[in-house]
Parts: structure tokens; sequence; C-alpha cells
């Protein structure tokens, strides 16, 4: 980054104050988040081998390499105070789905840092073959594993992880539009009056999407919130889902917001397009308990609808975590989410040119 981050003032390893660049660059943090790991690799008995690697850091969240003799490496991820609930949650979900989410050596959840494991090629790394196939297969085993968690709902709220359930959204979404300096209101990058102004005059229309979401009989489950193929190990014995910093408690189907944009713009399709159906599809079909394929696709589009701003609403909860000067750069994304509520959905034609 070029930011002069370096001068902010350190955070400690149990700081409750912002966390960010800033700290995960600081060697006295660093030192003390190592120590951790490598107490907890001694009581596995695993040797560490060489110094650490940092191949991997944000504002929000920090990556460690750590190798281990005789083993693939481990990797020391510490997250900031907006993505708290990540460390509680990746160990409860080990428990809960063994076998389909990536499992942590360790966790601290007062310091917010989990211990991983290597998990192997990552789905974009690996390439899948066939990219249609290879995200629809991934698409379908992340529904039926939010399916086996729809029973765990209220442990995961008791976990602190965000309550973004369709009829919160409203009033959530509400108070963020009218936050002049969140929406970044008539500055460079940030919303026109205009602009907020059609979305105030639409918050009914949102509201009444968000309650007929609500009662379609599908109920709230994990919600990632930043699925796509570099957040899911891919393997022989299926997929291993991670990265959870972002997830909320919410309608699943919001889940399909990023894929399917991710997905469009791998595949070089245009909104629309009936491969994006299919992946569609893919991730509705273990949901058909819950009602026929017209009904869910139905829920599906209105789910896209109100995606944007809740997506709005996750960037606002990990940019308020993180050093005030290092939201700048990333200080766009809530007004701009909030405004592609305004924009036809990954599924819908692209308009014709002039419209």
């Amino acid at each position: 980054m070029d930011r002069p981050v370096r001068s902010l003032r350190p955070v400690s390893i149990d700081s409750p104050d912002f966390t960010g660049v800033a700290t995960w660059e600081d060697p006295s943090w660093r030192a003390a988040a190592i120590d951790w790991a490598s107490a907890e690799l001694d009581r596995l008995g695993w040797a560490r081998d060489g110094e650490p690697g940092y191949p991997h850091t944000r504002p929000w969240s920090t990556v460690i390499r750590l190798d281990v003799v005789d083993r693939p490496p481990v990797w020391l991820k510490s997250i900031g105070i907006g993505s708290a609930h990540e460390p509680p949650l990746s160990a409860a979900l080990a428990g809960w789905v063994p076998g389909r989410v990536l499992a942590p050596l360790a966790v601290d959840v007062h310091r917010r840092l989990i211990l991983l494991p290597d998990g192997g090629p990552t789905l974009r790394a690996t390439g899948g073959g066939d990219p249609v196939a290879a995200w629809e297969a991934m698409l379908a085993d992340y529904a039926r594993l939010q399916v086996e968690l729809v029973p765990h709902v209220d442990d995961m709220l008791a976990l602190g992880v965000p309550d973004a359930r369709p009829a919160q959204l409203p009033e959530q979404v509400a108070a963020l539009l009218a936050d002049d300096d969140a929406m970044m209101l008539d500055r460079p990058g940030g919303m026109t009056s205009a602009v907020r102004d059609r979305l105030t005059a639409d918050r009914d229309v949102y509201a009444q999407c968000c309650r007929r979401l609500a009662d379609g009989g599908v109920p709230p489950s994990l919600q990632h919130d930043d699925l796509h193929d570099g957040n899911v190990f891919a393997g022989s014995d299926g997929h291993r889902f991670f990265d959870w910093g972002d997830a909320t408690v919410s309608h699943p189907f919001l889940s399909l917001l990023v894929p399917l944009r991710l997905a469009a713009r791998a595949m070089d399709v245009e909104a629309g397009d009936p491969v994006l159906l299919r992946l569609r599809d893919a991730c509705l079909e273990p949901w058909s308990a819950y009602g026929g394929p017209a009904e869910l696709r139905a829920l599906c589009t209105l789910a896209l609808r109100v995606g944007p701003p809740a997506r709005a609403l996750t960037w606002h909860r990990i940019l308020l975590g993180i050093h005030p000067a290092e939201r700048v750069e990333w200080a766009d994304s809530v007004p701009g989410w909030m405004a592609e509520y305004l924009e036809p959905g990954s599924l819908d034609p692209a308009p014709a040119a002039g419209q």
C-alpha cells in the first residue's frame, strides 16, 4: 500500500482498539502472535522449521505461514475486530459439519487468532476441469452444508455471527443509508444525493421484498457472503469451505450474490446467461424440501434483489474495525454495494444499449 500506515500507533495482540496493516506489520504484534502459534504446535508435538512467511496482509486480516518439520505448513490467521466471530465459528463448524470445512488446529477467541492446517489446492488453483461443472458441484456442496447448519442458527448467533436475517435488514439498511459518512455523500467515489433519494424512495419496496423472503418457507442459515472459488478447497473427498470473516446468519440464497457475479466474469458470460441459471439451480436443489423449483427460483430472485445492501452492511462492519487511515482505500465499497440495489441482478438479462 502507498499510505504511510507504519506511522499509526501500534496495537498489541490483546488490544480492543482498531487493527489493520499497521497492526499486522508491527514486530511486537507478530512476535506475540507467533509465540502463541508456536506454543500450540508444541502442544501437538509438531516442530517449527525455518522463519515465518507473510504471504497475505489486508487491513481486516493477515495470514502467516509457519513451516513444520515433516509436515505441510500451517497457517496463522489473525482477524480484525469486524470479523471477531470467525475464530469461534470456525471451531464450531468443525464440530457441526466435520469434513465440510477447514477445521482449525487451535483458536484464541479473545485475540482473534486461528491456527489452520494446510488445506491443499483451492478450486481456483486447480481449475476443476470443466469450469461450469466445477462451480456447479461446489455450489451444490455449499448448499448442502447450509441445509445441515439450519438447526444451529441460534448457536451461531450466540457466537456473535451478525444477524442479517431478512426481517432485520430493512432497519439496518435504512440506518446505514442515512449515515452521510458511510455513504461518502456527495464526495468523490461516494453516493450522490440523487442516488440516495432514489434508494430512500424505494425503502418500502425493499422492506416488502425482505418480508416476502422471510415468509417464503426457506429457513435462515449460515451465509458466507464472500463465496468464490478461492475460498474452497477442492479434493477427491469433496469441498471444504473456509474464510468465514464476512459470514452472517441470513437467508441462505443471499450467498449466491458474489459467486454468480464472479462466475460470470470467470466464464465470460453476460447477466442472464443459461450458465448462471444452471449454477443457481445447483444451489437451490438441496433446498427442495422447502419448496418446488418455481418457488425456490422466485425466492432466489428476491434474495439477489435485497443482497447488495446487505453486502454493504458487511463492508461497513469490517471497515469500522480497522485503523481509520486504512479505511480510505476501501470506503467506497459501502456506498458502491448499496447503490447496486438499483442495478440489474446477475440473473437478469443485461439492459439493451441506451436503456
